[in-house]
C-alpha cells in the first residue's frame, strides 16, 4: 500500500513538470512603409537664381574730383539725360577759364602776324608757327570746355539704379564707379552651375524658370528661356561657373532681385524610381532598402542608387515599383522580423 502512494505521486509530479508553459506574444514594432512609385523626370537639377537686367553699367566720372551733390538712389527709375551726380567744378572751372585765355591771345597773334605777312614783315614760316598755335591753343580750349562738362553725371540709357557706390564729400577718381545702372529691357536669370554639371551643358540649352513670386492664379510664374552665357573658368571661392539664362515673353512681373528656379530641359524624358532618403539603409559603401513582404515580414535588398537629390534617392536598380518598403526606421529592424505596416505618403506627391 505504501509503495503504491508513492508511485501515484511521483506520477503526479512527473506528469506536472511535462506541461509547456504557453508563450506570451510577440509584439509587432509598427513601421513607416509605402508603395515604391516611378516619376517622369526631365532633369533633376533645379538652380535658384535672381532676376538680372541683361544690361548694368558701372557709372562713373570721367575726371577725378569731390562729389557735392547725388540726386538719387538705390531703387530710383531715371530717364536718358537725367542728372545723377555732380562734382565739384572750381578747378575744372579755373582750367577752362585759363584755357580760353590762352586761346584769345593766339587768335590776337595770328590776326597781327597775318596782317604782317601782308606786307612781308614776317616770314611765312613764322606765320605758320602762329597758326600752329592758334590751334593746339583752340584744341586746348575746347578740352578744358569738355572736362567742365564732365562735372556732371549724366545717365546715358533708361533703367534703374541698383545700387550707390559713393557718396556726397568722397572724392573719386576718374573712372571710379559711383552708381550701378540696370537698363531697360531684356531680363535674364543668373545662376551657378557645379563643377559636376558644368559638362553637361552648352549655350543655347533650353530652360524653364519659375518665379517665387505669386503672380497669377497658381501662385507661380513660368517663363521659357535658354542658356545664353556660361563661364569658361570657376569662381576661386565657390568653384561654381556663372551662367546666364536669357528670359523671353517677360513683363513686369519680372522685377530686378527676384528669386527664380531654373530647370534645364532634357528631351530624353524616362520614369525613374524615387525613394526617401529616410529609407536607404547604409552598410558601408552599399546601400540597401528593407523590403515588406506579404506576411508584414522584412528582409534587406541591395539597390544601386543612381543619384541622391533634395526630393529623394533615384534608384537604378535592386527593386521594381510597386513593391513596399520601410520608409522611416530602418536601422531599427532586424532580418526576418514582422513589422506592423503604417501606411505613409513620399513627400513630393509623386508616387504612383
Amino acid at each position: 500500500m505504501k509503495h503504491s502512494v508513492l508511485l501515484l505521486a511521483l506520477a503526479f509530479i512527473l506528469g506536472g513538470c511535462g506541461k509547456e508553459s504557453v508563450p506570451s506574444a510577440r509584439i509587432e514594432q509598427p513601421a513607416l512603409t509605402q508603395i515604391v512609385g516611378t516619376v517622369v523626370s526631365d532633369n533633376g537639377n533645379v538652380y535658384s537664381g535672381e532676376i538680372r537686367a541683361r544690361h548694368e553699367i558701372q557709372l562713373g566720372f570721367r575726371i577725378g574730383g569731390k562729389i557735392i551733390e547725388r540726386l538719387v538712389d538705390a531703387g530710383a527709375r531715371v530717364k536718358p539725360g537725367q542728372v545723377l551726380a555732380r562734382l565739384d567744378p572750381a578747378d575744372s572751372s579755373l582750367q577752362a577759364s585759363s584755357a580760353q585765355a590762352q586761346y584769345q591771345l593766339a587768335v590776337a597773334d595770328a590776326i597781327r602776324y597775318r596782317e604782317l605777312r601782308s606786307k612781308n614783315f614776317v616770314s611765312q614760316s613764322a606765320l605758320d608757327a602762329k597758326e600752329a598755335a592758334l590751334k593746339a591753343a583752340a584744341a586746348q580750349a575746347g578740352l578744358a570746355g569738355n572736362q567742365t562738362s564732365y562735372t556732371v553725371l549724366r545717365a546715358d540709357h533708361a533703367g534703374v539704379i541698383t545700387a550707390t557706390l559713393a557718396e556726397v564729400g568722397q572724392v573719386v577718381s576718374a573712372g571710379q564707379p559711383v552708381l550701378r545702372l540696370a537698363q531697360d529691357g531684356e531680363r535674364e536669370v543668373a545662376i551657378a552651375i557645379p563643377e559636376t554639371q558644368f559638362a553637361g551643358l552648352k549655350v543655347g540649352t533650353p530652360a524653364d524658370v519659375t518665379l517665387w513670386s505669386e503672380t497669377d492664379k497658381n501662385g507661380t510664374a513660368h517663363f521659357s528661356g535658354r542658356l545664353r552665357e556660361l563661364s569658361p573658368a570657376a569662381d576661386p571661392a565657390s568653384r561654381t561657373y556663372a551662367a546666364r539664362i536669357a528670359l523671353s515673353g517677360v513683363d513686369a512681373q519680372a522685377a530686378l532681385g527676384m528669386t527664380a528656379q531654373v530647370r534645364f530641359k532634357n528631351h530624353d524624358k524616362r520614369d525613374q524610381l524615387v525613394v526617401p532618403l529616410s529609407a536607404i539603409f547604409q552598410q558601408g559603401d552599399q546601400a540597401a532598402v528593407w523590403i515588406v513582404a506579404a506576411d508584414h515580414s522584412v528582409s534587406l535588398r541591395k539597390v544601386q542608387v543612381a543619384a541622391y537629390r533634395d526630393n529623394g534617392a533615384v534608384i537604378a536598380s535592386g527593386v521594381a515599383a510597386g513593391e513596399r518598403i520601410v520608409s522611416a526606421g530602418v536601422h531599427k529592424l532586424s532580418v526576418g522580423e514582422k513589422i506592423r505596416i503604417i501606411d505613409g505618403e513620399f513627400a513630393d506627391g509623386n508616387q504612383q
